[in-house]
């Protein structure tokens, strides 16, 4: 994932409760590549998952409206 798209990601993490910590591939390079981690020690790679969640929660999440029936 691209450093452009962390923060939409970090947003539908929140927004939704989904688990893990969002860090750079390389600490020197804030410009380049991103990845979701299962915890903050540096745990499992779960970027595609994540992304796959947030993007169902998305889906699935209701909005405000009326529903009529006539």
């Amino acid at each position: 994932m691209e450093a452009h798209e962390v923060s939409a990601l970090h947003d539908a993490m929140r927004r939704y409760g989904l688990p893990g910590v969002l860090t750079p591939v390389d600490p020197l390079n804030l410009a380049g590549r991103w990845h979701v981690l299962d915890d903050a020690r540096g745990g499992r790679d779960i970027t595609d998952a994540t992304i796959e969640a947030a993007a169902v929660a998305a889906l699935r999440r209701p909005t405000r409206g009326f529903v009529t029936v006539g």
